[in-house]
């Protein structure tokens, strides 16, 4: 076999543009001109990838939010074009991309199976033959055989994962699809995607926050960075730079047009926030114990009675631990113009781990947020020794879902 016949995927100058408009306005003068003016900002979500993938091999995909993980996955699997570059895959592709992608939510979770397999290019019996494995793998009962528009978002990735896997594809893409199950079906899938790695017929390709399973599953790990690929090496060494890196950022801006904006900003957007100890000195290393310091800049447009905003705490899985809301401390309305906020927290009792600040700011309670970002700053924390028994070692504790210490008193009766 040819060294070209080992390859799964190969990938040559990939590049990603895309036009940003600021209005409907703009996006049809763009069109009436013909290409002769121009009504619009570019944004890069990909520039200049390159690498090859091995058929049998396991690789990562890791970076910050923003920095072209999904849109490479996308290009990879055909759902995007590229404006620059080429994608070359050899082999049958399965794909868990987006939640819900792919299925019809009028279709029952069988139809969307048969569904799938015949896009796959397999016949009725070769369904016939795989659907009760399906089913199995999935486990939601008799939901199988009812719309998928009812189903929650752990449903939709159990059957979602358990087609893929059950497509016997030469390429298996997984874009944060695992982080939206329970513990128990996380475990039950990577021990499948170990069994699968064994076998050496598939290459997986993994996009994930969550270090621990790259570390665990990965062979080999490639780093995204605004939107480059700045490191393609073992994962112990990708991590250990992403980390470095994450480590180094204790502010962030929010730039008007970035593609990871959610919110139509009409009453309120979000400017600047940085993280701070309380010394208020830049930090990102924070014990057990520790109170955070974070600042917040954001602009009104108009005046907003009933305007509130917070701050978001979550995990590498990206589950909220929590949510440090302005009206939760009676912080309600604000005038037009600039505002900044200092928020300080109670002591910190998260395990030890990497966990993410993000923002948000709506025009009153119960609607959805005028701008949101989400995972935006990282921090970490460490066992200080602050907290629990002197004997106690919080160090050796996995952050996985929602673990949090709260002290407690015991006493024998």
């Amino acid at each position: 076999m040819s060294s070209q016949d080992d390859i799964a995927i190969s990938v040559r100058n990939l590049t990603k543009t895309y036009r940003l408009f600021r209005s409907p306005t703009d996006r049809i003068k763009q069109a009436l001109t013909l290409g002769r003016g121009k009504f619009h900002d570019q944004f890069t979500a990909l520039r200049d990838v390159s690498f090859d993938i091995k058929k049998g091999e396991t690789v990562g995909i890791i970076g910050k939010n923003g920095s072209g993980k999904s849109t490479l996955l996308q290009l990879i699997c055909g759902i995007l074009k590229p404006t620059y570059g080429s994608v070359q895959v050899n082999g049958r592709i399965s794909a868990l991309l987006e939640l819900g992608a792919g299925f019809n939510p009028e279709f029952t979770g069988r139809e969307n199976v048969y569904f799938q397999g015949t896009l796959m290019g397999f016949s009725r019996a070769e369904m016939d033959a795989r659907f009760d494995d399906i089913s199995a793998f999935a486990d939601i009962g008799e939901f199988i055989d009812q719309p998928v528009g009812i189903y929650s978002s752990g449903m939709f990735v159990r059957l979602a994962f358990a087609s893929a896997i059950n497509f016997n594809p030469d390429i298996l893409v997984i874009d944060e699809a695992l982080a939206v199950g329970d513990s128990s079906f996380q475990a039950k899938c990577m021990v499948h995607l170990k069994s699968i790695q064994k076998k050496g017929c598939s290459a997986i390709l993994l996009v994930s926050h969550d270090l621990v399973a790259i570390q665990n599953l990965c062979t080999r790990v490639l780093t995204l960075e605004d939107n480059h690929l700045v490191c393609d090496a073992v994962p112990e060494q990708s991590i250990s730079r992403y980390q470095t890196e994450l480590s180094l950022s204790a502010t962030a801006a929010f730039p008007v047009g970035h593609p990871l904006r959610q919110g139509p900003q009409r009453f309120a957007t979000l400017q600047h926030m940085s993280v701070m100890n309380v010394y208020l000195e830049a930090a990102t290393q924070f014990a057990m114990g520790d109170r955070i310091v974070i600042e917040l800049s954001f602009v009104c447009h108009e005046k907003l009675p009933a305007g509130r905003f917070g701050v978001t705490f979550s995990n590498t899985s990206g589950v909220l631990l929590h949510d440090f809301a302005s009206g939760f401390s009676g912080v309600i309305g604000f005038a037009a113009g600039c505002h900044t906020f200092r928020i300080t927290t109670g002591p910190i009792l998260a395990y030890p781990g990497r966990y993410f600040l993000g923002a948000w700011i709506q025009h009153s309670k119960g609607v959805p947020s005028d701008d949101r970002f989400g995972s935006v700053l990282a921090i970490h924390v460490y066992d200080g020794g602050k907290v629990g028994h002197r004997e106690a070692n919080f160090s050796g504790i996995r952050c996985s879902n929602t673990e949090v210490y709260l002290p407690c008193s015991f006493e024998k009766i």
